[in-house]
């Protein structure tokens, strides 16, 4: 395996709802139809996903039927031009959190399962510290 792609579904917050690890041969579309239904499991009143437009063509109509789910595509307005995109920050901030993360940094772990649970780890790290005072 030459790599591994990190599918992540998080609030509006930045906290991690769903994480799936896979190889990094598979699309982001495929990618996606593995971390939803772990999604589903856990967060049933879930509505409105928000995603890249990777993620665009049949999986939309595939998350309308699997889980009731409107998954609404974030589009670049201007194709080489840099812009904050709405709400596309989010998750690439929880990126950078987890990149602080010495093992998550790079990819040490053998296991994908392994990096999930590092990921949870991480989050729980990150929301205890934003518990306690100072």
């Amino acid at each position: 395996m030459t790599g591994r792609r990190r599918h992540l579904v998080v609030d509006t917050l930045g906290l991690v709802l769903a994480v799936v690890v896979h190889p990094a041969d598979v699309q982001d579309r495929d990618g996606a139809k593995l971390v939803l239904p772990v999604l589903k499991e856990g967060f049933a009143r879930l509505r409105l996903i928000w995603a890249d437009a990777g993620y665009a063509g049949q999986l939309v109509s595939w998350a309308q039927t699997f889980g009731g789910w409107v998954l609404e595509i974030v589009r670049r307005s201007q194709p080489h031009a840099f812009e904050v995109l709405p709400r596309r920050w989010v998750v690439e901030r929880t990126f950078a959190w987890l990149g602080r993360h010495r093992r998550l940094a790079r990819d040490y772990e053998a296991l994908p399962q392994t990096s999930e649970t590092l990921i949870y780890i991480a989050m729980i790290h990150l929301m205890v510290h934003r518990l306690s005072p100072g």
